[in-house]
């Protein structure tokens, strides 16, 4: 495996309200949480909702009945989103890191329901959860400047 010696982007810190305006801008992720003492992933559609990640699952999932256990205090979970270009490597990436608590109130869960169609046809996703973001870390990968030589 040959390595480039010099890298042909670079990586530029975006501020939280940045990171989430891209995080919005695309509507597929990965949700990071706890089964059995062990890290889990999961790719789920999402959408924002005044400054929160909302996601639909179905009664009985992982996350589901993680977050009900822990419905007063939420279960922490990570959320990470991208758009990054398979052949030139840039784009930008979004990790947030928050408590998930599974949504109760009817009207609320219908109201996400408008908001988000679930990706994938799985009967019964009448579930949703909503993600209070309180770390949000992003980056953006950009072309690095070249430097001109004269010979």
């Amino acid at each position: 495996m040959t390595r480039n010696p010099s890298p042909t982007s670079r990586r530029i810190d975006l501020d939280p309200a940045e990171a989430l305006r891209l995080l919005g801008s695309v509507s597929l992720g990965r949700i990071v949480f706890t089964r059995q003492a062990l890290p889990t992933v999961h790719p789920v559609n999402h959408a924002l909702d005044r400054g929160d990640i909302v996601l639909r699952t179905h009664e009985g999932a992982a996350l589901t009945s993680h977050a009900e256990e822990t419905a007063d205090t939420g279960v922490v979970v990570a959320y990470e989103a991208d758009a990054i270009d398979p052949d030139t490597h840039l784009g930008w990436s979004v990790v947030v890191t928050g408590y998930a608590r599974l949504v109760t109130d009817p009207a609320e869960i219908d109201r996400i329901g408008e908001l988000l169609e679930p990706w994938s046809a799985t009967e019964g996703m009448d579930q949703a959860v909503r993600i209070r973001p309180e770390l949000i870390a992003g980056v953006r990968l950009t072309e690095s400047g070249r430097t001109a030589t004269t010979r």
